[in-house]
């Protein structure tokens, strides 16, 4: 079947001017950036655009999007972001040539691996400095892994040490958390007696530090999906002002209105729990126009967090396959067959690049 809707839209001329600003402001600072591709499921045309806009390679945490993209012609080279699991590790040799590890059962493991297909492969070692995810706690740890690999792995390359933040705990990257990193890599360093090619610095929230002119002298990699693919978090989120060199409109989801109906805004009868055992609180508006969209959470995730294209439209809630909007005071008069248009958060999109129903559409 041939869906019309719900359409994904993507210009490719948005993604490859997001990161040729993103990567021409980075180098100016003489770091080097990963396009992180997981945000919209690696679809091979925006992997492009990443390539095509300076960046230095492609990741993802998921090994078969990075398939999908070399079995479509995308060069790479290719990192994976999720530490490897011990089963994913054929896989990881196979198809990435570098990827991000925090355990050293995992690091032997892929030393095995890598002698029985007769390949070298490139590790990050990752430190926690505080957001909670993956990394090593423990920095006398880290530095003896390190050595541990640098010494006792030879088909294991020791590229260099890296750090999350934003994420799981919402650390906010800052000039003394990158200091912290670079502490740590002069103490790997100084064991392995040698310099890391790589210091990672995170992902999109420490791009902050490269617009506000703060990341210290040292930090040469940072791994950027968000800021490229949909550049809202930093200016809607974080309330960063100047940063309009960065298009928020390289995706656009059209949904099809299936019913238009005048309803009550608030719920009639006694309430208990939505479809997904979640109690919502509602707030009466009175009597509103409302339309159905034929989409819902099971398309975009939190669809409260869709930003209609019309100013004057409202999301007032969704089930896993409709989604209700206020169209009581759009300027057009909208009735069934007619589209509405959404700009998209980062979760939204993740949702929707991974529906097989959701008809993606590249236009430049």
């Amino acid at each position: 079947m041939d869906r019309q809707f719900p359409r994904l839209e993507i210009s490719l001329s948005k993604l490859r001017s997001n990161a040729s600003e993103i990567v021409k402001r980075c180098s100016a600072r003489g770091i080097s950036v990963t396009g992180v591709i997981k945000g919209c499921t690696g679809i091979p045309q925006a992997a492009r655009a990443f390539l095509d806009g300076g960046c230095a390679d492609l990741g993802s945490s998921r090994i078969e999007q990075i398939v999908r993209c070399r079995q479509a012609g995308v060069p790479g080279p290719y990192t994976l972001l999720r530490v490897p699991g011990l089963s994913e590790l054929p896989d990881t040799v196979r198809w990435c040539d570098l990827s991000l590890q925090s355990e050293r059962a995992t690091l032997d493991a892929l030393e095995a691996e890598c002698r029985r297909q007769d390949k070298t492969h490139r590790v990050i070692v990752m430190a926690d400095l505080g957001d909670l995810r993956e990394g090593f706690w423990d920095k006398d740890e880290l530095v003896d892994v390190c050595v541990h690999a640098e010494r006792d792995l030879p088909h294991v390359t020791l590229a260099g040490i890296g750090v999350n933040l934003g994420c799981v705990g919402s650390v906010q990257p800052t000039p003394e958390k990158m200091n912290d990193l670079l502490a740590l890599a002069a103490r790997v360093e100084e064991a392995i007696g040698r310099k890391l090619e790589i210091i990672s610095g995170g992902a999109t929230s420490s791009f902050t530090l490269v617009h506000w002119g703060t990341m210290p002298a040292g930090i040469n990699h940072l791994r950027i999906g968000e800021n490229i693919l949909l550049g809202k978090d930093l200016q809607l989120e974080w309330g960063i002002e100047d940063m309009n060199y960065l298009a928020m409109d390289a995706f656009t989801l059209t949904a099809e209105v299936i019913e238009v109906k005048t309803k009550p805004s608030y719920p009639q009868g006694k309430l208990c729990i939505d479809a997904f055992g979640h109690k919502p609180v509602y707030t009466d508006y009175g009597i509103q126009r409302r339309a159905l969209l034929a989409l819902g959470k099971a398309d975009v995730g939190d669809e409260k967090a869709l930003l209609p294209r019309d100013k004057d439209l409202t999301v007032w809630g969704a089930s896993s396959d409709h989604c209700i909007v206020d169209v009581t005071h759009c300027s057009r008069d909208i009735r069934v067959g007619d589209t509405v248009s959404f700009s998209l958060a980062y979760s939204n999109l993740v949702y929707l690049s991974a529906r097989p129903d959701v008809r993606v559409v590249c236009v430049e």
